[in-house]
C-alpha cells in the first residue's frame, strides 16, 4: 500500500509541474505530427498542410454522435429518478478506501453501458461520495477520488457503446470490403474472452486506485460546502400560468415522444438482431431521457445544462480530426502500425495491434477515428496470417481505452463537472495505465490469434 503511494509521486509531480492543458495538448501534437510526417514519408511541406487542412472538417458528423451521446448521457443522469439513485448510492462508502473502489466500480459499470455515461455518472458520483465523506468526517482525497471516477472509463471499448465494435457491426462499414461482410458484437464485446478480461480490469484497476490513497497530511477534501446535496436537483418547475406553459410542462409530449423511440428501438432489434451502431446506442439514451424527464420543457432544460460537457470536446476535435488527415493522406499511420505489424505473429498480431493503437490513441483520441485510421493495415495482416478478426478490432479497441488513462482529452466534460483540473488527477492515471496495460496487454497475449 504504502510502495504503490510512494510510485505514484513522481507521476503527481511531472503532471503538476509539466503537462499542458488539453487545448495546447492538441496543438503540441499536432505540431509533432506534422514533423513526423515531413520526416517519415515522402510529403513535402504544401502536402502536409494540405492533408491537415482538408482533415479539419473529416469528423464533422461523427462530432454530431459524440456530442450527442454526451448530451444524452448527461441529462439522463441528472433526471430525477437517477439522481435520486445516484444520492443513494452516494452514502455507501464507509471508509476511503471503500469511496475509491466504489467510485471506480460505478464508473466501470456506467462506461460499459455508455461511454458518456461513464465519464457523466463517474463525475456526479465522485462528488457525491466526496461530499458525502466530508460531512462523515471521512478523509477521503477528492483530486484521487475523481481520478477513480475517470479511471472507471478504461473499460467503455469493452461494452455497449464500444466504437470499433459497432463499427464493424454496422452493414455498409467502410472495412466491409477487406473484411468480407461484417463481426456481430457476440464475437467481439460479448465474446468470453472479452468477458473474462473485463472481470480481470473491475478487480485491479478499482484495487489501484484505493492503494494509491495517500497519508492523512496530503488529503484534499472536496471543496464544496457540507450543506450541498450529494448530487444536486434540478429546481421544481413553477406553476403554469398560461395555456402555453400547461403545454410545455405537460409529460404527454415527452412522453409520447419518448415511447415512440422505444418502439423503432424494438423494430430495430426484430428486424436487424442485436445489431448495435452509435446512433442506436444515442436513440437508446435520448428515448430513456425523455421518458424519465419531467416534461418535454424539462428535458429541454437539462440538455441545455449539458452544454458544459461537449463545449471544449466540440472545440478540439476538428484539430484531431487535421491530425487523423495528416497521418492517413501522408501514410504517416500505415508506417507506424507497420513498425509493431514486422514484429507480428499470427497469435501475438492482436498484442501489435493493442500496442500501436495504444500509440496513435495518443494522436487520434477517438475510438472510431483510430480505427478507420489502423483497421485496414491490421484487417490485411490478419488476413494473411490467419489471425481472427474480431481479435483484431479488440486490440485496437483496447489500445485505444488504455491511453486515455494519459491522453487528457477525454477528461474535459468529467472535470467540468468535478470541478477540478486536469493536472490534479492524471498523475495517479498514470498508475492506472501502468496497471490497465497489464491487464490487456497479458490478456490479448494469452488469448492468441
Amino acid at each position: 500500500m504504502k510502495l504503490l503511494n510512494k510510485a505514484v509521486r513522481p507521476f503527481v509531480i511531472f503532471v503538476e509541474r509539466y503537462y499542458p492543458d488539453p487545448f495546447i495538448f492538441a496543438i503540441a501534437l499536432t505540431f509533432i505530427v506534422v514533423a513526423l510526417a515531413l520526416l517519415l514519408t515522402p510529403s513535402g511541406p504544401v502536402d502536409v498542410l494540405g492533408a491537415w487542412g482538408g482533415g479539419l472538417q473529416n469528423l464533422l458528423a461523427f462530432m454530431a454522435q459524440i456530442a450527442i451521446t454526451l448530451i444524452t448521457a448527461h441529462a439522463l443522469a441528472h433526471t430525477d429518478l437517477v439522481r435520486r439513485l445516484l444520492v443513494r448510492l452516494c452514502s455507501l462508502p464507509k471508509t476511503a478506501y471503500q469511496a475509491y473502489l466504489f467510485t471506480c466500480l460505478i464508473g466501470h459499470g456506467a462506461s460499459l453501458f455508455s461511454w458518456g455515461l461513464g465519464l457523466i455518472v463517474g463525475a456526479l458520483v465522485a462528488q457525491g461520495v466526496g461530499m458525502v465523506a466530508k460531512q462523515r468526517g471521512i478523509k477521503v482525497h477528492y483530486p484521487l477520488l475523481v481520478a477513480s471516477a475517470y479511471a472507471g472509463w478504461v473499460v467503455w471499448h469493452m461494452g455497449y457503446s464500444g466504437s470499433a465494435p459497432l463499427f464493424v457491426a454496422t452493414p455498409g462499414h467502410a472495412l466491409e470490403g477487406i473484411l468480407g461482410g461484417t463481426i456481430p458484437v457476440t464475437e467481439t464485446m460479448f465474446a468470453s474472452w472479452n468477458l473474462l478480461t473485463v472481470l480481470a480490469m473491475v478487480i485491479v484497476i478499482p484495487l489501484t486506485c484505493a492503494l494509491m490513497h495517500p497519508r492523512d497530511h496530503g488529503v484534499r477534501l472536496v471543496e464544496i460546502p457540507d450543506s450541498a446535496a450529494p448530487v444536486p436537483a434540478d429546481p421544481p418547475d413553477p406553476e403554469p400560468r398560461t395555456t402555453g406553459q400547461m403545454l410545455d410542462r405537460h409529460k404527454l409530449f415527452n412522453l409520447g415522444i419518448g415511447a415512440m423511440l422505444v418502439g423503432y428501438l424494438v423494430f430495430w432489434f426484430a428486424t436487424e438482431g442485436f445489431s448495435l451502431t452509435l446512433n442506436i446506442v444515442n436513440w437508446s439514451f435520448l428515448a430513456l431521457g425523455l421518458l424519465l424527464a419531467r416534461s418535454a420543457e424539462h428535458y429541454v432544460r437539462l440538455v441545455a445544462n449539458a452544454s458544459q460537457t461537449v463545449g471544449q470536446v466540440l472545440l478540439q476535435y476538428p484539430f484531431y480530426a487535421g491530425i487523423m488527415g495528416v497521418m492517413i493522406t501522408t501514410g504517416l499511420a500505415g508506417v507506424i502500425a507497420e513498425w509493431f505489424e514486422a514484429f507480428a505473429t499470427r497469435d501475438t498480431l492482436p498484442f501489435w495491434a493493442f500496442l500501436s493503437g495504444g500509440l496513435i490513441n495518443m494522436f487520434i483520441p477517438s475510438g472510431g477515428g483510430q480505427w478507420v485510421v489502423q483497421g485496414p493495415i491490421f484487417l490485411e495482416a490478419a488476413q494473411q496470417l490467419g489471425t481472427d478478426p474480431a481479435r483484431i478490432v479488440m486490440g485496437v479497441a483496447y489500445g485505444d481505452q488504455w491511453t486515455n488513462m494519459i491522453q487528457p482529452f477525454w477528461t474535459i466534460p468529467l472535470l467540468a463537472i468535478a470541478g477540478l483540473h486536469m493536472r490534479e488527477i492524471m498523475g495517479y492515471c498514470f498508475m492506472v495505465f501502468f496497471a490497465a496495460g497489464l491487464v490487456l496487454g497479458g490478456a490479448l497475449l494469452i488469448m492468441g490469434g
